[in-house]
């Protein structure tokens, strides 16, 4: 998900119009939709496991770390991974944004059926606590922690890292981060994909004989330069921007974070009040993308992550786009399919230690999602 910095090309000008030329005029700072071009000197070189904590450089600037598992579900007659019904699983968590990518497009795809989910607990914690030298927190299973969290089907793993370490080829080079979500081939016992933007991609596009909504496409032909220019305006400033905020261990960090999440916000905001949805009249996947990262904005980010210049339900569009998001879809919406307060807000104030010590966990402002939103006639 990492990406480095770019700007919009032409054709993504043309395509955008009048609307995105002032979109876009000043926004110096995008990112690029290759994860793996990023490079940056982190200040913690060790080879140990260790949580996204840790992922700062000598500059106090949090850098996320590549996803690994770059595989794909295709239809091709040789592919390793074939689309098929009950072969996959996805685990997620509930609490992380990138995992409920997943969770949304399986939703609005109707894959329920198809695909079966693994839910880990909100909490960190000690992945090997026997080992008195590994300190490393993480994602855990813990089915008893309420209705939510399941256990692990495939090995009965205690923690995501153990599904990792047990599904790991021989010659393959052990992580260092265990992240969620997971792509997993239950025929093969193997993680297919860690990258939640390839996840959401299969679902949408290679999954339709087993959907009970194939008619919805994500990624549509016409609007894909406009998506990925979408996607690439927002992952830095927005989606990654957010933990650049919070995991900033220095002002100048912080200041270069904070500026531009704002900046693209408001651009974001304008754009909304001449259009539905970020590419247009249509939810497409750059709204899922911007949507889990909103709605954990004004319960989470802006206190825990120092987000705090201006919140969501103060901005004029945003409110009611975030309510239409939710709203989207089959049986109530991907909303109730992919949001879980709770998790969400036991996650951040509970497992990041060195934000939060004493695990409080504050008071969420009261922000119904299910209101009328009143954005069905605009265009």
């Amino acid at each position: 998900m990492c990406r480095c910095l770019h700007h919009f090309s032409s054709w993504s000008l043309l395509l955008f119009g009048e609307m995105a030329l002032q979109f876009v005029a000043t926004w110096h700072i995008v990112a690029h939709s290759n994860r793996s071009k990023v490079r940056a000197k982190v200040a913690h070189p060790s080879m140990a496991a260790k949580t996204s904590l840790a992922d700062v450089t000598v500059a106090g600037a949090f850098v996320r770390k590549p996803s690994v598992f770059r595989n794909a579900i295709s239809s091709s007659i040789d592919a390793v991974h074939p689309p098929a019904a009950g072969r996959y699983l996805l685990y997620v968590s509930l609490a992380c944004p990138w995992a409920c990518r997943c969770l949304a497009v399986r939703h609005l795809k109707g894959l329920a059926a198809a695909i079966d989910v693994a839910v880990v607990s909100p909490l960190w914690a000690r992945t090997k606590p026997d080992a008195s030298d590994d300190l490393h927190e993480g994602w855990m299973f813990d089915a008893a922690y309420d209705t939510a969290a399941t256990s692990d089907p495939i090995y009965g793993a205690k923690s995501i890292r153990e599904v990792y370490e047990k599904s790991l080829p021989p010659d393959f080079d052990t992580p260092t981060r265990f992240t969620v979500p997971v792509l997993f081939d239950k025929k093969l016992n193997r993680i297919v994909n860690n990258e939640s933007s390839e996840i959401i991609r299969f679902l949408n596009s290679e999954f339709n004989a087993f959907s009970t909504q194939a008619q919805v496409d994500l990624y549509p032909l016409s609007l894909r330069p406009t998506i990925d220019a979408m996607n690439d305006a927002m992952y830095d400033t927005v989606n990654n921007g957010v933990y650049r905020c919070g995991f900033a261990q220095s002002q100048d960090a912080y200041d270069a974070a904070i500026g531009p999440l704002f900046e693209t916000l408001t651009k974001l905001d304008h754009l909304l009040g001449t259009q539905r949805y970020l590419a247009g009249p249509t939810l497409t996947e750059c709204d899922v993308r911007l949507f889990v990262t909103l709605v954990r904005f004004d319960p989470v980010y802006v206190v825990h992550f120092k987000c705090s210049a201006r919140a969501i339900r103060e901005f004029v569009h945003l409110p009611n786009w975030l309510r239409d998001v939710y709203q989207s879809g089959p049986d109530g919406g991907l909303g109730p399919a992919s949001v879980n307060i709770r998790h969400i807000t036991h996650h951040y104030f509970g497992s990041h230690k060195t934000l939060n010590p004493y695990g409080i966990i504050p008071k969420v402002p009261d922000f119904d999602l299910t209101a009328p939103h009143g954005r069905d006639t605009i265009a």
